[in-house]
């Protein structure tokens, strides 16, 4: 929490498994800084809310016990469409089979509204998902929207990498917002750079490859622009995840500023002042 709040005011979790939103809220509250948190639940389409509501529970005692105030909003999903989407045989979000999953998260979102109001909490609810398969049922339905935007995994060159980044999310994500009667908050979940690969045939993008030099690239192109023009980001991400690199390979587990040690990888973190 020290080292994240050298960096940033805002940070976000993916889910409340392993008592996570707990552990992040008494870690803010100890290190006293000046962070708050949009706490998650990842809840799964095919096992009959058994994860949803297990980290309901969790998030339920996390509010009881530490109050809001370091708490920005409650993400509800995380690539949650993307995910149905490709496990039905589907690629529109919008299709019958993007409603039917949207059916199935709009239970769960509506159940998290359900519960802060039981708990007499006043929080944002939102959503999370690849920038392209928002769903409009379950946009339209939340207060913020948060998109997955890598030009990484969009093959782009690390020199087209920023610009890329901001055209997409304004003219994907934000366009698609002010389309709805609600007009969620729209912000950037996820954006970065690679830096490292388990194999040679993914240390590259197509015209780029995964290193720290063309992290710092991204960070000199991304990060002061992106404070200037006012959208608002979470960077991807904070350390290397070990276990990524040990079950899925290539590049997953190398995205960190930090390496899995918590040290400083060979970049210099952008003055935007």
């Amino acid at each position: 929490m020290q080292l994240l709040s050298q960096l940033t005011t805002r940070i976000r979790v993916y889910g409340a498994d392993c008592n996570t939103t707990a552990l992040v809220l008494t870690a803010i509250e100890l290190t006293k800084t000046n962070l708050t948190v949009y706490i998650a639940n990842f809840p799964e389409a095919d096992d009959n809310g058994e994860a949803y509501d297990r980290q309901k529970t969790a998030i339920q005692s996390a509010i009881q016990t530490y109050g809001t105030s370091h708490i920005a909003g409650v993400t509800v999903g995380n690539e949650f469409i993307l995910d149905y989407l490709d496990d039905n045989g589907g690629t529109d979000p919008n299709s019958a089979i993007g409603d039917a999953g949207a059916a199935i998260l709009l239970g769960f979102i509506n159940d998290t509204k359900t519960m802060l109001s039981d708990l007499n909490v006043d929080l944002k609810i939102g959503n999370a998902d690849a920038g392209s398969y928002f769903n409009d049922l379950v946009l339209e339905s939340v207060d913020y929207g948060m998109a997955n935007v890598h030009p990484w995994f969009a093959n782009q060159s690390i020199n087209d990498a920023a610009g890329w980044t901001w055209s997409f999310f304004e003219t994907t994500d934000v366009a698609l917002a002010q389309t709805l009667a609600n007009q969620p908050d729209m912000s950037i979940a996820e954006t970065g750079w690679p830096t490292n690969s388990t194999n040679v045939g993914n240390e590259s993008d197509g015209p780029s490859v995964a290193s720290e030099a063309n992290l710092q690239i991204f960070l000199d192109t991304f990060v002061c622009q992106a404070n200037a023009n006012g959208t608002e980001y979470f960077f991807f991400e904070y350390f290397d995840e070990t276990w990524k690199t040990e079950v899925y390979g290539g590049v997953e587990g190398y995205w960190g500023l930090f390496y899995s040690n918590r040290t400083l990888k060979n970049v210099e973190i952008p003055d935007c002042s």
